[in-house]
């Protein structure tokens, strides 16, 4: 993906991890800085480049050191089982002290980034979207980081015409990680690392092993900033999974979604969308409030909500600020493509479930809810219904939409009833029915296939 705007020059702080990636055998280290500048420049990247080598420096040859250093690339030893650990807490630091409107560019030389560094970086993406660069030696299988160049790592080296010698180039640091040690020498960091301190230090502390979650604290229900509090509000719900309960006034729902939200200081428009098999629901109570109302079955519900999710994205004013919410047990169900929106937009996200989920979400909420605590909280009474949300005479003023059947949009609930009753809609749902079952055995064959595939002895012939 080419450079845009200030991205171009922009400064880009690299953290490779040597052991994932280590330094070809015949290839010069006072090469590496050139090599990963110009694969840069091939992208329209031309600011400048910081780069941090993590690993064991016991095991890393003197010329590697010197050639790494005299082209400016520092440092920094750490265990080998942590050094994701500490290269992921260097990064979070770096991203604390380039806070935005700062336009810059990060790069993970790692094999790790799929299994250890994905859960919180996406999260991290959905708050502040710096531009991504991965180099791997074995390509991750499962992606949602948003990525703006990948590339395989001896290709990434070998396909840049190296420079005849590495340019000389000041300032790089080495670091000892597990004792907090710094130096701009490579003779004393050499002498520490073999020192009884550094061997007692290293024998004593715990290893870090384990990254640490650093928005795993985030799933709070915060306080609405002045960019959000008078923005936009969009609801999409499933009401097959987050009923009305039994002997609850539907007419209740908007209000209280409405205080919910104003508890937290959001007073923007609210406009909800029910998904569900609507042939019994309350359409006259619910509507009378402005519920928009669309008519799917579950085998489709979650691809149709989300394509709606899309065309209301495209409506949108690029970058305008605007807020998000799902109520749903099994939003991960679109949680990959949901969390691009998020990540590559200004959008705050809204959540409320009939039942916490048993982990926490790569999803960045910023207000979750238990269904039910929204409908009982206090003070959810139809008369705080917005003057916005309906004509207050129980006449509809919502959008009925058959989501099974392209083009059906109408604002009479007579004729959305009778619509689903007709012949022509009983059998587009029936076919919708038969090709979501068939759809989910043959997506079960292929993968039994695949296993035993993979597990099986093979026959001979």
């Amino acid at each position: 993906m080419e450079a845009t705007g200030e991205y171009a020059t922009a400064k880009i702080a690299v953290w490779w991890d040597m052991k994932d990636c280590p330094i070809p055998e015949d290839y010069e280290a006072g090469q590496v800085r050139s090599s990963l500048e110009a694969a840069f420049k091939e992208q329209g990247y031309s600011g400048p480049v910081s780069i941090t080598a993590y690993g064991d420096q016991t095991q890393t040859p003197d010329h590697i050191l010197k050639g790494l250093s005299s082209t400016g690339v520092s440092v920094a030893h750490t265990k080998s089982e942590s050094t994701c650990h500490f290269m992921y807490e260097d990064l979070v630091k770096w991203r604390r002290l380039n806070p935005p409107p700062a336009t810059n560019t990060m790069m993970i030389i790692s094999d790790e980034v799929g299994d250890k560094f994905t859960w919180d970086l996406v999260r991290l993406q959905q708050r502040t979207l710096y531009k991504l660069f991965l180099a791997y030696s074995v390509k991750p299988e499962y992606m949602v980081l948003s990525v703006s160049e990948q590339w395989c790592w001896k290709k990434l080296l070998s396909s840049s015409p190296p420079a005849a010698a590495g340019v000389q180039q000041g300032g790089a640091k080495f670091y000892c990680k597990s004792c907090s040690y710094d130096s701009g020498y490579l003779k004393k960091f050499k002498k520490h690392l073999s020192s009884y301190s550094h061997a007692r230090e290293e024998f004593v502390n715990p290893t870090d092993h384990k990254l640490v979650r650093y928005t795993e604290d985030w799933g709070r229900n915060y306080k609405a900033t002045p960019e959000f509090a008078t923005a936009k509000i969009h609801v999409w719900w499933d009401l097959s999974g987050c009923p009305i309960p039994e002997g609850y006034d539907a007419r209740q729902v908007r209000p209280s979604i409405e205080a919910a939200v104003k508890e937290l200081g959001y007073y923007g428009p609210v406009s909800i969308t029910a998904y569900r098999d609507h042939k019994h629901t309350p359409l006259q109570a619910l509507s009378s409030t402005g519920v928009d109302v669309a008519h799917t079955v579950s085998d489709v519900t979650y691809s149709l909500m989300f394509n709606d999710m899309l065309e209301w994205h495209r409506n949108n004013p690029p970058q305008t600020a605007a807020l998000i919410m799902v109520i749903s047990d099994n939003v991960e169900i679109m949680a990959r493509r949901l969390v691009k929106l998020l990540q590559e937009n200004n959008y705050n996200f809204f959540l409320a479930y009939s039942f916490r989920p048993y982990k926490m979400s790569y999803l960045l909420t910023s207000a979750e809810w238990l269904w039910e605590s929204i409908l009982s909280g206090e003070e959810r009474l139809l008369q705080n219904c917005s003057s916005s949300s309906g004509s207050g005479d129980g006449q509809s003023t919502s959008r009925f939409y058959c989501r099974l059947c392209v083009g059906f949009i109408t604002i009479s609930i007579d004729k959305f009833r009778a619509h689903l009753s007709n012949e022509e809609h009983a059998q587009e749902e029936n076919e919708i029915r038969e090709h979501g079952e068939y759809h989910f055995v043959n997506e079960r064959l292929c993968q039994l296939a695949e296993y035993d595939g993979d597990h099986l002895p093979r026959a001979t012939i």
